[in-house]
């Protein structure tokens, strides 16, 4: 179905589709970020050696928990140094995972509620606004905060590892998340609940779903929608790995966040898949070397990070392989019409200077093969019931605000909420 510059395919390959009736009450609906999509905090213990002056702020080393995500003052090159200093993660080899900088705690604030999902910062509301506009939007469907809507925040720089791999921080959150959901069950009467990601959450949540058996899919969970999800990477992640990403805020030096970008855990996650993009396509052109997504190991260890090719090669690699049907409904709203980096050409100059980009089609960050990645891979499953909807012209992050894009999820979640299943004929 086409028009007002929207496609939604249907694919329903399930032996029960859902129709849509009117007046049935809300089910729960749980909220799952994106990559910096909630706050983080942390607070710094007597291990932590600060890397300059600058770092040694008053009242920085007393235990005092701070907003470490989103901090304004990683516009300004000194903090921006300490801002990177205190986000790095290191892998150990020894315990096979990944840690928090030496000193550096973390946690996650407001598990469970929407409120740290709202704005990056609650005092720069008018630039930090994240999810502020869909709860907004919820609310007026007549979803509560902390009784039919919850907010599921993560520490976002960790990611999960295939199986066999620990990944204790990752493995944590799946564990919060559904006890989250089970009580959010509890709490409405028994109701299934809807999951409703973003970017990276819905990576996430389809982890969760396969990590968990069938009977409690389908006792806990009625729907899982996924918007602009980065199921098989993207080629903005190479570039971030090569040359760091300002992510598009002009004071940012991208070389002095690049070292804490190519340490992140659910950064190396996002990293293009050699199945969907393909060993004949280049996304990464240099005088010496072309590089295709079957090339990343090397691609890693020619960029001088080679402490990262064991990890991408063991834990990542067998993760964004697979894309197991959850056989619970899922719908993919996404956007396209957005130039999106497709292949990098560098010069002489190597990876410090930013490359020149072709573009090709896709929501600005997410390509569009990653995007329709589930369309492509369960075309042939007779157990799965997949929607996509597509909304041409909408970007990665304006698919939160955009009015059209906003109205097809509205008319989504409400279709979900009043669906009944019934058998094909």
């Amino acid at each position: 179905m086409k028009g007002l510059g929207i496609t939604v395919a249907m694919v329903s390959m399930a032996l029960m589709v859902y129709t849509c009736q009117a007046g049935s009450s809300l089910h729960p609906l749980i909220l799952i970020p994106g990559s910096g999509g909630n706050q983080l905090e942390a607070r710094l213990t007597a291990d932590y050696k600060p890397g300059s002056l600058f770092c040694n702020r008053a009242g920085w080393n007393k235990r005092a928990w701070f907003r470490l995500w989103f901090d304004p003052s990683v516009l300004l090159a000194p903090f921006t140094r300490c801002f990177a200093q205190r986000m790095m993660l290191y892998y150990d080899p020894d315990l096979d995972d990944y840690r928090n900088a030496p000193g550096v705690e973390t946690r996650v604030p407001h598990f469970g509620s929407t409120e740290s999902l709202l704005y990056l910062d609650p005092h720069l509301k008018q630039i930090t606004s994240y999810m502020a506009p869909l709860v907004k939007s919820l609310e007026e469907l007549g979803y509560v905060d902390g009784k039919t809507l919850f907010g599921a925040p993560y520490d976002f720089r960790y990611g999960l590892a295939a199986a066999g791999h620990p990944s204790h921080i990752g493995t944590k959150y799946l564990e919060d998340l559904r006890a989250l959901i089970e009580d959010a069950s509890a709490s409405n009467g028994g109701k299934p609940v809807i999951l409703l990601s973003h970017s990276l959450g819905g990576l996430f949540a389809l982890q969760l779903l396969n990590r968990n058996a069938p009977s409690w899919r389908q006792k806990y969970i009625k729907h899982f929608v996924a918007l602009s999800a980065p199921w098989g990477g993207t080629v903005q992640e190479m570039l971030t790995f090569a040359s760091g990403y300002s992510l598009g805020v002009p004071l940012v030096d991208p070389l002095l966040v690049r070292e804490e970008q190519r340490s992140s855990e659910s950064n190396l996650w996002l990293m293009p898949s050699p199945k969907l993009f393909g060993r004949d396509k280049p996304l990464v052109v240099t005088p010496n070397a072309t590089y295709s997504a079957y090339d990343t190991a090397q691609f890693l260890d020619d960029i001088g990070f080679p402490q990262c090719v064991g990890p991408y090669k063991s834990r990542i690699l067998p993760l964004i392989e697979e894309l197991v049907v959850p056989e619970v409904p899922v719908t993919c709203i996404i956007g396209s019409g957005i130039k999106t980096p497709e292949t990098l050409f560098y010069g002489d100059a190597g990876f410090d200077e930013q490359p020149e980009v072709v573009y090709g089609d896709g929501d600005g960050t997410v390509n569009i093969v990653s995007l329709l990645a589930l369309e492509a891979k369960w075309g042939e499953e007779n157990n799965q019931t997949l929607k996509i909807i597509n909304v041409n012209g909408v970007s990665h992050t304006s698919i939160l605000t955009d009015d059209t894009a906003l109205d097809e999820l509205f008319g989504e979640i409400s279709c979900i909420n009043s669906q009944i299943m019934s058998s094909v004929a």
